[in-house]
């Protein structure tokens, strides 16, 4: 059966969340980081554990369900839990991450630290003891480790152990063949069990805990996908991409790994998801598949044994099931029906399958966490993401679909002020998503979108060609398009809103952050008559400067990429350098850069910056020189969100007649 979620005009989860708040939308709340990202509940049930913000301080919430009472567990001093997993009844492994310059998150650390649901027990597994900060309880007296560790396999069944991948620190811009290893969690004691047959790798596990795919790319940035039969089995490689083709990636093994489920290609289709027959080796006929989308995520059953359906975002997420009476799809039905207008996953599951967690969330709402009982059918409420938003105040997302000038589909989508969902000619935003290959706008809350919408614009975000989530095939039509093809999809998408009377012709102001911020400004240079504004926000800005500054250059995978995505003609990268083109500038621009960006260096926003003063072309200049690709501090994103629709107010003659003030 299908599932689509669609708005409704009811909205049950304010009963949960109180009356919708009236008056203006506070930059400080839209920049606020969601107060739980992640729950999941113990394999018995009696736990949950969550990643959550107190007092603006990460921790890691550790919730008996019974007691209604908890621990809470603080990461090192300036570091926030990246992730966690239950790895028996009454025990949790988890990373952490710290603040590195050039990123835009915290960077994990590559160390692991285990603590039981009391909060006692808290070790240190894994890692390298760099700092004297670290506490005392979590400190071990043995030799540090030299390598990052990531979690592989919780190994249902086996309390005492997981599956962990190292990989040293010392093995080279390009990296290393991963060690996997087995792991006591109660002493991080450990031994080899195999190694990795490609760098980078990525596993998939059977349900008896071995490792039997490994994922990774050759030097040509070309996927490799290698196959085991089992525990001390060669690895031999069973599929290898090429320029002019894609390989199936294994996703899941059904229950008794008799099956593999794999994205696989299916003419006509954009996304499929075929079951690989083990004892063949072969693919047999698809279980889903979709001519507009790609699948985002399987859905399992709540014990995570089966899988039994497909998340997709077409337009909204949809979710399509191929064993429509699965426990799961049960749950997401029932949940759906009490909430019209969210979109509802199941997150986490015991391993009886008799109680999950699930989130619901829309786009106007961050989401809030549900616990789900099999006995009663019921759901209850249990942690809301972000609390101080109320969902009725902000601005809807609504699917749109057009076609681009040599007739291929886009899709995307239109926020408008809250009340002016049916208005026209509005002063409009094409906010534009990075990546740009591999990345993709999504109904879903986002606080950028809210804080252009709310302060009175309309915003509209196009999934122009190279954008995933509509198959191989879109993603490269957009290989070497940068500022060809992909920059025509933005200015046909401008005009589409513009024919449509959705915006004011003359007052369109362009707008994104890495690949975004080059569109905004290769947009202003190549139509310098459709937009009013460009803001770059840690955009590049030279094309050739890809090839020798930022961390992607620095790998020869990494190279090999940039060749065949962005192309590498010198003459042909000058000519679509927005910074080459300043003579066709005829917007105003405004620029955003973080001074410890690894990623897009700051050299292109300095540069930009220079350029412009060079010619005495006056623009707006916002520099943090502690922040990396794209503002991670709260403080700054206000300042950010303030400083950005000033500059808009100023280029687009106001917002939105009626909207509020901030």
């Amino acid at each position: 059966m299908k599932t689509l979620f669609k708005r409704a005009a009811a909205c049950a989860l304010c009963l949960v969340l109180g009356d919708a708040w009236a008056g203006s939308v506070a930059f400080a709340d839209l920049a606020r980081h969601v107060q739980y990202q992640e729950v999941k509940i113990s394999p018995d049930g009696h736990y949950v554990a969550a990643t959550t913000v107190v007092d603006g301080k990460p921790l890691l919430a550790l919730v008996d369900l019974a007691k209604q009472s908890g621990v809470m567990i603080k990461p090192r001093e300036g570091n926030q839990v990246v992730d966690f997993w239950w790895v028996n009844d009454r025990r949790v492994l988890y990373t952490e991450g710290t603040k590195l310059a050039g990123w835009d998150r915290p960077f994990s650390t590559g160390e692991i630290f285990a603590v039981n649901a009391d909060g006692g027990g808290a070790q240190l597994l894994f890692g390298y003891r760099a700092s004297p900060s670290f506490k005392a309880s979590l400190i071990q007296q043995r030799q540090p480790e030299r390598a990052s560790a990531e979690i592989i396999d919780t190994l249902r069944g086996d309390e005492n152990h997981v599956l962990i991948g190292v990989t040293p620190w010392d093995s080279g811009v390009d990296g290393d063949y991963t060690k996997i290893f087995l792991m006591d969690v109660r002493d991080g004691s450990k031994h080899q069990v195999a190694t990795a047959p490609v760098r980078k790798a990525e596993f998939v596990t059977d349900h008896h805990g071995v490792v039997r795919f490994a994922l990774g790319v050759d030097s040509h940035a070309y996927m490799q996908v290698h196959y085991r039969e089992g525990d001390g089995k060669p690895w031999t490689l069973l599929f290898q991409a090429t320029a002019k083709k894609d390989v199936p990636i294994p996703l899941a093994f059904n229950r008794d790994d008799s099956v593999v489920y794999m994205s696989c290609d299916v003419p006509g289709k954009a996304g499929a998801v075929c079951p690989w027959e083990v004892d063949k080796q072969a693919m047999a006929e698809p279980v889903w598949s979709s001519e507009v989308a790609s699948a985002a995520d399987l859905v399992y059953s709540i014990d995570r044994q089966d899988v039994v359906g497909v998340y997709s975002m077409p337009a909204t997420p949809t979710t399509e099931a191929f064993a429509p009476e699965s426990d799961s799809m049960k749950a997401i039905i029932a949940l759906s029906h009490d909430l019209p207008g969210e979109s509802v996953r199941i997150v986490s599951g015991t391993d009886d399958g008799t109680k999950a967690v699930a989130l619901a969330s829309s786009d106007m709402d961050p989401g809030t966490f549900y616990l789900w009982d099999r006995a009663t059918g019921k759901a209850v409420p249990l942690l809301q993401r972000a609390p101080w938003i109320k969902p009725m105040a902000m601005a809807e997302k609504q699917p749109v679909e057009f076609k681009a000038r040599d007739g291929l589909t886009l899709h995307g989508y239109l926020s408008t002020p809250p009340g002016k969902e049916q208005a026209k000619h509005m002063p409009l935003v094409l906010y534009v998503h990075g990546g740009p290959f591999g990345v993709r706008d999504k109904w879903e809350y986002d606080p950028y979108v809210q804080a252009l919408a709310t302060h009175g614009y309309a915003v509209l975000q196009v999934n122009y060609r190279g954008s995933s989530g509509y198959g191989n095939a879109f993603i490269e039509n957009g290989f070497g398009e940068w500022g060809g093809k992909m920059q025509d999809d933005l200015t046909d998408a401008t005009d589409w809103a513009i024919k449509q009377g959705i915006a004011d012709a003359g007052r369109v102001c362009i707008f994104g952050g890495s690949y975004g911020g080059y569109a905004a400004l290769e947009g202003a240079v190549k139509e310098p008559d459709l937009y009013r504004c460009a803001i770059g926000y840690v955009g590049v800005y030279d094309l050739s400067m890809m090839y020798s500054k930022g961390d992607i250059s620095d790998w020869v995978s990494g190279k090999s990429y940039l060749r065949y995505s962005l192309g590498s003609d010198p003459a042909t990268l000058a000519a679509r350098s927005p910074i080459n083109q300043l003579d066709k500038l005829k917007a105003n621009v405004m620029l955003i850069v973080g001074g410890q960006d690894t990623r897009v260096p700051p050299q292109h926003g300095e540069n930009l910056h220079a350029a412009l003063q060079k010619r005495g072309i006056a623009h707006e200049w916002l520099y943090k020189s502690d922040e990396g690709h794209g503002f991670y501090d709260e403080k700054n994103t206000a300042e950010l969100f303030e400083r950005v629709t000033q500059f808009l107010d100023r280029n687009l003659n106001g917002p939105a007649a009626g909207a509020g003030s901030h």
